[in-house]
């Protein structure tokens, strides 16, 4: 009467005094006989030790013997409080006996310990938790029967346990390991978060806990996706039940329970059997074998309908003929799985190992007033290279007289051979616990789109990027001494009635004139450009330097050989290949005075009423000549034949010896004076 929490499965197992982790009664005894496969040993590891050692280990103590029966031998005697074991206990052979005594004693409570054959070197206790490594990743072993009463864990996965929770419980509720085979873990540290969920899973249920250092979570296959129920990959037609729930409602309208209806999160009724029997079964064709990892399942989901299934088992088959029913290795009982225990919530079943096939039935066993249920399958595609099935004795047949009876002793809850009630097993309440798959058509999605958007953003950059440099280019095409065509003269009009009065000592300064408009011209045929084209005479270089645009007109000299005019004017100078950008000298056959530059400035939209227009002349010497007087309008160059033609007045006086520099030139006879007009 001395046994308390025992798990013996075939490679390793838990066992713990009666009443752990509280004090154990008087005058109590347990035997336990461990056997493995032959050809192994077995090894013991203590999670916790505390006996009471004050009669010296005479009346409670725990001894371990080499062997089972008379023949065994004692390999040690152990007491004391807080007793800390170092290493394993070895046996000698595949065979062990532990014997736990408590006589009369005041505290103490007990031990828990774990074992497994030899070759699990990394062998941990059901009590090891996170915090007791301090490797950011680790293997290791988890023995058999580690869903303990009194061991907690918080949190879920894929977010994590908190460092606290037991690391073979949580193993166990994310599916990566058995309860009644135990396994291996592989275990990853990370930082904590400040709230973990709870949920049940594989007959585990975890707590809501809160803030932690650090948390822990498992490396997986990651074979845990959908399979298509709630997407509606699987077709309606590919999901069959042996009965269908149907009836009319008061209103008259037909209610039918559909099986294509259990789908899991689908809005609406379930799928319902209209026999409330253990022989009535859901069906669901993969169209393909498939792996198969875990299947999530809730009731009706309709609170006027509280139906759900408490428990069922799972049978499988490659043609729908021959049916396998669902067993754990070296398990000589069908698994019977932890249901629901009221109408919403989820509640996750893994299967370990993994179940490959086409054809999935689920079979229900116990239930609440009718027989209803949303499922959806767990899993991933099926690769060539499987393991050989494990090979299961055909399911019981389905008799009345002996329904229920291969079973009846593994579930926790045993169901019950009558199946007729609505009593239903009792579990802890549970919170969602739906494995978050990764789909691998929104990886594939991402990995299209992605390289997509990339393409889009780097063209168009290339675009402005391209534009900019063209822009540039344009602007640096238009050089200094090449204005546009359409602008050249227009714009200098403009800007002349905004330029500084032309002073005296500017009068020498050379203003530039644009080289492309004559470097294709012949030297004979300048002047005649100029006369034609008075818009385009001498225009001066728009360059942005306001020094160089505030000179008002130019002067186009007389060809001499006059000492004063060569040494002062630079347009004097013998005819050659290359012509000065300035202005070409007057043909030997013009006019004998220099043809003036007359800009009309009246006509212009921004020129000021009253504002006359103005021209220079340019006498020899080296002071301009006096203004010959102001006039309202002048003659526009814009008739250029009559323009050149125009007849002058011979000065006023008769020319002498330095008469050159006060010469006044009147005004042409073909143009009228206006009516306030002065002659000097």
């Amino acid at each position: 009467d001395g046994c308390g929490h025992t798990v013996l499965g075939p490679e390793s197992g838990t066992l713990a005094s009666i009443n752990y982790p509280q004090t154990s009664p008087n005058s109590t005894v347990c035997e336990w006989e461990i056997r493995v496969k032959p050809g192994q040993r077995v090894q013991l590891k203590f999670g916790d030790f505390d006996i009471d050692d004050s009669d010296s280990c005479h009346s409670s103590y725990l001894r371990v013997h080499n062997g089972i029966g008379p023949t065994r031998t004692e390999i040690g005697k152990y007491c004391g409080f807080g007793f800390q074991m170092d290493g394993l206990i070895t046996s000698k052979s595949n065979e062990v006996t532990v014997q736990f005594m408590s006589g009369t004693h005041t505290s103490g409570r007990g031990f828990l310990a774990a074992y497994s054959t030899t070759d699990k070197s990394d062998l941990i206790t059901c009590l090891d938790n996170a915090s007791h490594f301090s490797e950011p990743e680790f293997n290791k072993y988890c023995p058999a029967g580690c869903v303990i009463p009194f061991a907690d864990i918080s949190g879920t996965i894929p977010h994590g346990y908190r460092d606290s929770s037991s690391l073979c419980m949580a193993g166990v509720h994310a599916g990566v390991v058995s309860n009644t085979l135990g396994g291996q873990i592989n275990v990853v540290i990370s930082k904590g978060i400040p709230y973990y969920e709870g949920s049940l899973a594989n007959n585990v249920t975890s707590k809501v806990g809160p803030l932690s250092t650090s948390l822990f979570t498992f490396k997986t296959s990651g074979c845990y996706g959908t399979l298509g129920m709630e997407s509606g990959v699987i077709p309606d037609s590919q999901i069959t039940a042996s009965s269908i729930l149907e009836w009319s409602d008061q209103t008259g309208q037909v209610n039918i329970w559909k099986p294509e209806n259990a789908r899991l999160k689908r809005v609406g009724p379930s799928w319902a059997a209209f026999i409330s029997d253990e022989h009535q079964w859901l069906q669901i064709d993969l169209n393909k074998e498939k792996r198969i990892t875990g299947i999530i399942t809730t009731g009706s989901t309709l609170a006027e309908y509280y139906y759900y299934v408490s428990a069922y088992r799972i049978l499988y088959s490659d043609d729908a003929q021959k049916w396998t029913v669902y067993r754990e290795p070296g398990m000589d009982k069908d698994k019977i799985f932890q249901g629901n225990t009221e109408l919403y919530q989820e509640v996750r079943n893994n299967f370990i190992p993994p179940i490959i096939a086409r054809f999935f039935r689920i079979n229900p066993l116990k239930w609440h007033q009718k027989i209803a249920m949303k499922v959806e399958l767990l899993g991933c595609q099926f690769s060539i290279g499987r393991a050989p099935k494990i090979t299961m004795p055909p399911p019981p047949q389905n008799k009345n007289d002996d329904k229920n009876d291969d079973f009846s002793d593994d579930f926790v809850h045993s169901v019950k051979t009558s199946l007729q009630t609505d009593k239903t097993t009792f579990t802890p309440e549970i919170k969602n616990t739906t494995v978050t798959p990764s789909v691998t058509k929104d990886v594939a999605l991402a990995a299209v789109l992605v390289p997509v958007l990339v393409m889009v953003f780097t063209t168009l950059i290339l675009i402005l990027v391209c534009a900019w440099h063209w822009r540039n280019r344009k602007k640096k095409s238009e050089g200094t001494y090449d204005l546009p065509y359409w602008d050249r003269a227009g714009w200098w009009k403009g800007m002349k009635q905004f330029l500084p009065t032309k002073s005296a000592e500017h009068e020498e300064t050379p203003v530039r004139y644009s080289s492309s408009e004559i470097s294709h011209l012949r030297p004979r045929e300048v002047p005649t450009m100029l006369q034609t084209e008075s818009a385009e005479y001498a225009q001066p270089l728009v360059g942005g330097i306001v020094g160089t645009l505030h000179q008002r007109s130019t002067f186009k000299p007389e060809e001499g050989k006059e000492a004063s005019y060569a040494d002062l004017d630079p347009y004097n100078s013998p005819i050659q290949e290359v012509y000065h950008a300035y202005a070409e000298p007057l043909p030997i056959t013009g006019p004998e005075y220099a043809t003036p530059i007359i800009m009309d400035m009246s006509s212009h939209p921004s020129t000021p009423l009253g504002v006359p227009s103005i021209s220079t002349f340019k006498a020899a010497g080296n002071q301009a000549p006096p203004l010959v007087g102001t006039y309202n309008k002048l003659l526009s160059r814009t008739d250029s034949t009559s323009s050149a033609q125009a007849l002058y007045d011979t000065p006023k006086g008769q020319p002498g010896p330095g008469a050159a520099d006060e010469l006044v030139y009147q005004v042409p006879q073909s143009v009228a004076h206006s009516a306030g007009s002065k002659d000097e």
